[in-house]
């Protein structure tokens, strides 16, 4: 499974990098459109699971930051005579933080608005097999105390189907 899981998550990274129609273009024409809007564009974008404690007593927390990761593997074997006929469940995880609570959430909501917009677009066939139906769903999670400053984070959760 990690020769498709790397390569799905290899191209989401690509996607959210892209200079004209990445993460940080889409947080652009977000801000443009609304000027109460202050959040940064995103400085790391990382095709990790770590956890906010880990991230920053590693030294790796770099905020405003995108994770990319494979949540869920299954091969539900929908097609007869393929090794692998199933979903391969991503997910894109923003992190936010600030040293006050003031509008906190908002920035958070427009990093998950933007990635959502950058999904939007990218429905249809992904090359080698992959199929993105174009849904997703979003979580947030509360503001923590994460280092110095407040921490949240909001969870973009889709799935691909993968025959191969």
């Amino acid at each position: 499974m990690a020769g498709i899981t790397g390569t799905l998550t290899a191209q989401v990274m690509a996607l959210l990098m892209d200079q004209t129609t990445g993460v940080n273009a889409r947080i652009a024409t977000i801000e443009a459109n609304d000027l109460t809007l202050t959040g940064a564009g995103v400085q790391s974008i990382l095709a990790q699971n770590v956890s906010v404690e880990m991230a920053e007593s590693a030294g790796q927390a770099k905020y405003p930051a995108l994770l990319v990761y494979c949540d869920k593997v299954q091969n539900l074997q929908k097609e007869k005579f393929r090794q692998f006929s199933g979903r391969v469940h991503l997910v894109i995880e923003a992190r936010q933080t600030q040293q006050t609570l003031n509008a906190i959430e908002q920035n958070t909501e427009m990093y998950a608005d933007a990635v959502c917009a950058l999904l939007d677009d990218s429905s249809g066939d992904w090359g080698d097999g992959a199929l993105y139906s174009g849904a997703y769903q979003v979580t947030y999670e509360p503001v923590v105390k994460g280092g110095k400053n407040f921490v949240q984070r909001a969870k973009v959760n889709f799935a691909l189907e993968v025959s191969e």
